[in-house]
């Protein structure tokens, strides 16, 4: 297979991550006999330091061309800090989703026996957890009219119909896939937006006999998502609780270096790490780099590809499993390895295999 893939490292350890990232793909694609080309692109904090715009027109095309993007992460604290800047890197990100059409973002939230350990939640109550939050990416408050001045601001949390339908079958796609379950998160007693979603997924339900859907207001969902993980198989919400509800899952994983996502729609498709750009630890080869390598597996999974995203999952649980990590998931005086030494051995993993 021939995959034309643009890369966007983007900001912080972004560039870091990104080169195991590709690393680790190349060797996948060697190993099985796939031809890649890839087509490097600016966005983010470095693209407005060098052109002006988070995601400049460009960068666009760029991703356009390709068959996938491999994206790592944005942010800078110099806008962090600024509440008065008219550009910021997370504005590059948003127009990314917006003009490629990426209204389904995926969010697989998986535990590895070896790191149970580090999570701060129970051993009992986190062994086995294995759901996926699907994430609608493109409405809602992110996208919707705003306004703001010294004494009040207001953001208008949109969706129509056609939105809420498109996304919902996404879900339901995926849980037929898995273990049939099907929850629904939303606050439909309180906000009109959310009611208009229940209306709809009440509707679809029985076009969909063979799973079973559940409703869940985003309160008791959080609740949930501590108290019994392994209740959800497939959840699906609106843009602002999955952003919220995606960063708690990584507490049940102990790491949020681990969680990979996909973003998909109309265009071309993206896969990226869920965690930010983690400014401070730049340069320092400190980071994690398995949540890009985890999307690389979704990436070549995207395209049915089961068997080389199979031996990336295997690659990275025989490295958690050597104690081959980065130091923020290493056991207690356990050997360090940095975040090119970690990409190495993966690369040589697959390369034995």
């Amino acid at each position: 297979m021939k995959l034309r893939i643009a890369v966007l490292p983007g900001d912080g350890i972004g560039p870091e991550i990104s080169e195991q990232g590709v690393a680790v793909m190349n060797a996948v694609c060697e190993k099985f006999g796939h031809t890649v080309t890839y087509e490097y692109a600016i966005c983010g904090a470095d693209a407005i330091d060098k052109v002006g715009d988070p995601f400049p027109e460009e960068t666009f095309q760029t991703c356009m061309r390709a068959d996938a993007v491999l994206f790592s992460a944005v942010g800078d604290p110099r806008f962090d800090n600024d509440p008065t800047a008219k550009v910021r890197p997370e504005q590059g990100l948003l127009a990314m989703r917006k003009r490629l059409g990426l209204y389904a973002n995926v969010r697989p939230v998986e535990t590895f026996d070896c790191l149970i350990h580090k999570s701060p939640l129970k051993d009992e109550l986190v062994r086995g957890a294995d759901f996926i939050c699907i994430r609608e990416l493109t409405g809602g408050m992110y996208f919707g009219e705003k306004y703001q001045d010294n004494d009040k601001a207001w953001d208008t949390n949109y969706y129509s119909r056609p939105e809420i339908e498109r996304i919902l079958r996404v879900g339901y796609d995926y849980a037929r896939r898995r273990r049939h379950h099907l929850t629904v998160v939303d606050k439909a007693n309180i906000l009109a937006s959310s009611r208009l979603w229940r209306q709809v997924a009440q509707e679809m339900a029985p076009q969909y006999p063979d799973v079973t859907t559940d409703f869940m207001y985003v309160d008791t969902a959080s609740m949930r998502m501590i108290q019994e993980p392994r209740f959800f198989d497939v959840m699906v919400t609106e843009n602002t609780f999955g952003d919220i509800l995606t960063d708690e899952g990584s507490c049940i994983t102990g790491s949020m270096g681990l969680l990979p996502s996909a973003s998909t729609g109309e265009h071309t498709p993206v896969f990226e790490p869920v965690h930010g750009s983690w400014p401070q630890a730049k340069g320092q080869n400190i980071a994690n780099p398995l949540a890009q390598i985890l999307s690389v597996a979704m990436l070549f999974e995207y395209f049915n590809l089961e068997n080389e995203g199979r031996l990336i999952r295997e690659a990275v649980a025989a490295s958690l499993d050597a104690n081959v990590r980065t130091p923020e998931i290493q056991v207690q005086e356990g050997p360090h390895f940095g975040t090119k030494e970690v990409g190495a051995w993966i690369v040589d993993y697959i390369c034995k295999a």
